[in-house]
């Protein structure tokens, strides 16, 4: 046999091997049920909001204080260099600074929330 020859065999079986799972994808599909409870919250979007701002603000606390050991790490690595001292304290304010607009961010969409739903305050 030639090269073409084996060329032409092996692109056949690939082929074929293509071919018989797409014919077979729709039993594997078939077989699979839904589960039948999810977490996801009932009732209005308000809730769904409300639960998604409340995972964001755990996501941006988890940076926050990833932020903080890295920075904390820089600075404690940094062995007198005025330069790494430097990038680890604005590494430092910078955390800090993301997680405050992040809280800030959070005390604003309940203020809008509360003042659409007609409530006077949820401070």
């Amino acid at each position: 046999m030639k090269g073409g020859e084996l060329m032409k065999i092996k692109i056949k079986k690939i082929i074929y091997s293509i071919s018989s799972l797409g014919l077979l994808a729709p039993v594997m599909i078939m077989a699979y049920t839904p589960p039948s409870d999810t977490t996801l919250p009932e009732g209005s979007i308000t809730a769904i909001v409300k639960q998604f701002m409340t995972w964001i603000l755990g996501m941006v606390g988890f940076l926050g204080v990833i932020g903080f050991a890295i920075a904390g790490i820089l600075y404690l690595t940094s062995a007198g260099d005025e330069d790494r001292i430097g990038t680890a304290k604005k590494a430092m304010t910078w955390s800090i600074v993301g997680v405050i607009v992040a809280l800030l961010g959070v005390v604003i969409i309940k203020a809008a929330d509360s003042m659409l739903q007609g409530k006077s305050s949820e401070f």
